[in-house]
Formats: structure tokens, C-alpha cells, sequence
């Protein structure tokens, strides 16, 4: 695997500790509903501007100034209030970023989902996980060794996370669905994918915990899979691989779980079977080559700084503390957009990249790029990385 990046320190306003008002979400949600605001966009509207409100107010000049030729689509407050209407019925909760209850472990990464839905024991979210995730053609004896591994690391006072696929997933959350078990599922919390897993998932939004950034109702796509797998490796400490053929999916979850800095178990397999070449490689790659349970733990302990062989992580959440709100920066001027577009080319650059290149402060940089990211300009891929869109060169 490739060396672990670090991870840079984000500002990100302190939670307040009653939550968000009912208007409060719905602004959040309409925000996030808005066109070309993705995660990173969301959170620096946020932090600039102390609310989305304010940021909902201020949209169309920032978009006009980055250059869109056209005003911006701005999500009614209607569609909003239904869409939580909606999760409400099927008794989802929203969380956002910006308040108490978001998962603190996937809040961490670069560019979280800037909303979950959750349905469920919202206290399985509080709790330090590790992801067990697999081949859908898994053999009889992956099944047994997936339901060993995630029943004795539930013991040990570990959640498991999985994704609600056939094979592995499903037999990890058959055998953690007692003691604590998440189902990350890349389509609406109400739409039960694969058909034949509909009582299971209905017992994990009882028993367990099931979590969504897509709206209630939405059939997942093929392009909402992999932003399911991130979710999952960003919740987690750990990811553990039993069973991935050579292009299996579960590869993707694996590579994002080196991205986000999270460790990477694999289970070896025969040579010879296919449903083992992707852990192979993944164990030559650098992944940590793991047999038992205890493989798992010893590498582990160390991060949590615990000693015991149990975890006990009862009330080990830290509780947010005030921050100040920083002050809403300048709008960026002509000549300091120009300056980023001429840095700015198809290949992704870092934002500090473009800083050295351009003598401007970081701060600069990125008011500029978030004025040309509402315009439709730019494109983010990766960890904070930046491109110019194809229809802008």
C-alpha cells in the first residue's frame, strides 16, 4: 500500500451542543441541494460565512464573480422541507458536519459527506468500528472465517461495519448484528438493495445502525458505490479484506482506506483461487496480512492507546468545546482569479501548489477556487486537489 498521507488540520466550527434548529437544517440541506456545492465547497461556505443561511444569501454573487454565465440554482426551500419530511416518515435522522452526532472518526477526513442519513441505535456511531468486507462470490469457508473474525472483534468491543452486499458483508452483519453492527448503503435508507437482503435490513435499522448521504427513495447508481465504500473506510479504524477477486469492488473500500489513513488487513487466500487475488495483492502491496483476530488487535491497541485486550470505550467521546468563527475573508479579486486560472490546468494540483506558484496566500487561493467551483469552473478530486473542468480549458 502507499504511505499514509497526513492528514491536514481542518478548521471546522464547533458543533453547538443542542443541535441544529428545525430552520437551521433546513438551510444545511438546501445548501448542500445547491448547484456545484459539494463537500469541500459546503464546509468552507460554512466556516466563511458562520451558517448556511448566510451562505445561501451570499451564493449568487460568489458564483457570478467566478465567472458562471448564468445564475445559479439554489435548491428551494419546498424541496428541502419534503426531503426531510420525508426521511422523518421512514424514521431517518439527518446528521450534518457542523453539529453534534456526526461520526467524529469519518468528521476527521478531508471533505466528509457534508450529511448522513441514520436510522437506527445512533449509539453504534459513537463507538470506535472496523469495517469486515468481501467478494459477493465468497467460498463456504470465507462465509465461516467472516463470521469468526467479526463475532470475536465484537467481543473485543468493536462495531462492525460492512456494506449490506451479498457474501462477506451479509455475513458479517448476520454475525454482529447482536452485539453492534453499521450498514453503509449507497442508494436512499428506504431502498433495500439486494431484494433478497430486505429483512436484514430492516433488523439493522431496529437492532443496528443504517446509514445513507443519498436522499430517502433514490435507487443507487453505479457512481454511488464507491462514494459508499469511502463512507465506510472513513467510519472505521480499520478495513479487513477476506475474499477480493482481481477488479472486485471491495479493492476500491481498500484503496480509500489507505487514502484516509486508516490500516489495511487482508486475508491471504490460495494462489490458485481467483476470489484471493485481490488480497494477495493487496498483502504484497503492503497491506497488514492478518489470520486471526489478535493479528488484528495487536495492530490497533496502539492507536487507541488501550492496553486492555477488551476495549472498553464507554464515554471515551470527547465533547466539543467553543471555537471562534474566523472572519468572513474578502471576495477574491479579478486579478487573483486570473491568477488561479492560469495556475489552474487539467491535472489535479494541490491548493498550496497552486499558493507558491501564484505568491498568494492559501487563504486567497481558496476563496478564489471557491468562487470558481460555485461557477462550474473547477473540479476537486482526491485530497485537495483541484483541476480546471474540461469545458473550462
Amino acid at each position: 500500500m502507499a504511505p499514509k498521507p497526513d492528514q491536514p488540520e481542518l478548521f471546522i466550527p464547533a458543533p453547538p451542543p443542542a443541535g441544529l434548529s428545525d430552520e437551521e437544517r433546513i438551510a444545511c440541506l438546501r445548501l448542500i441541494r445547491s448547484e456545484n456545492v459539494g463537500p469541500v465547497t459546503f464546509r468552507d461556505l460554512i466556516n466563511y460565512y458562520g451558517g448556511a443561511a448566510k451562505a445561501l444569501e451570499i451564493l449568487p454573487t460568489l458564483s457570478r464573480r467566478g465567472g458562471s454565465g448564468r445564475p445559479i440554482r439554489i435548491c428551494p426551500k419546498a424541496d428541502a422541507e419534503r426531503e426531510l419530511a420525508t426521511a422523518a416518515r421512514i424514521g431517518a435522522m439527518p446528521f450534518f458536519t457542523i453539529e453534534h452526532g456526526y461520526p467524529q472518526v469519518l468528521g476527521g477526513i478531508e471533505a466528509p459527506p457534508p450529511m448522513l442519513y441514520v436510522k437506527g441505535d445512533l449509539n453504534l456511531l459513537k463507538r470506535p468500528s472496523i469495517a469486515i468486507v468481501g467478494s459477493r462470490q465468497s467460498s463456504a469457508a470465507g462465509m465461516q472465517l467472516t463470521r469468526l473474525f467479526a463475532s470475536q472483534l465484537a467481543e473485543a468491543g468493536f462495531v462492525i461495519v460492512s456494506g449490506l452486499a451479498r457474501g462477506i458483508d451479509k455475513a458479517a452483519h448476520d454475525a454482529s448484528l447482536g452485539s453492534g453492527t453499521i450498514a453503509v448503503v449507497a442508494g436512499g435508507i428506504d431502498w433495500v438493495y439486494p431484494p433478497e437482503h430486505a429483512e436484514l435490513q430492516a433488523r439493522i435499522g431496529t437492532e443496528g445502525c443504517l446509514v445513507t448521504e443519498r436522499p430517502p427513495g433514490l435507487k443507487p447508481r453505479d457512481k454511488d458505490f464507491p462514494r459508499r465504500n469511502r463512507i465506510i473506510a472513513g467510519l472505521v479504524y480499520g478495513v479487513v479484506i477476506i475474499e477480493a477477486a482481481a477488479r472486485s469492488g471491495t479493492l476500491v473500500t481498500a484503496r480509500y482506506a489507505n487514502e484516509l489513513g486508516r490500516e489495511v488487513f487482508a486475508v491471504p487466500g490460495h494462489p490458485l483461487d481467483p476470489r484471493a487475488e485481490g488480497t494477495n495483492r493487496l498483502i504484497k502491496q503492503g497491506a497488514t496480512l492478518v489470520t486471526e483476530v489478535s493479528d488484528i488487535i495487536e495492530v490497533l491497541r496502539p492507536i487507541l492507546g488501550i492496553e486492555e485486550r477488551r476495549f472498553d470505550f464507554t464515554d471515551r467521546e470527547p465533547q466539543p468545546t467553543a471555537l471562534p468563527s474566523p472572519p468572513a475573508p474578502e471576495m477574491a479579486s479579478e486579478d487573483v482569479l486570473n491568477a488561479v486560472l492560469t495556475a489552474l490546468g487539467p491535472a489535479p494540483v494541490a491548493t498550496d501548489a497552486i499558493a507558491r506558484q501564484t505568491g498568494l496566500n492559501v487563504q486567497a487561493v481558496q476563496v478564489a477556487l471557491l468562487e470558481l467551483d460555485l461557477a462550474g469552473r473547477i473540479e476537486r478530486q482526491g485530497q485537495s486537489l483541484v483541476a480546471l473542468k474540461a469545458t473550462a480549458i
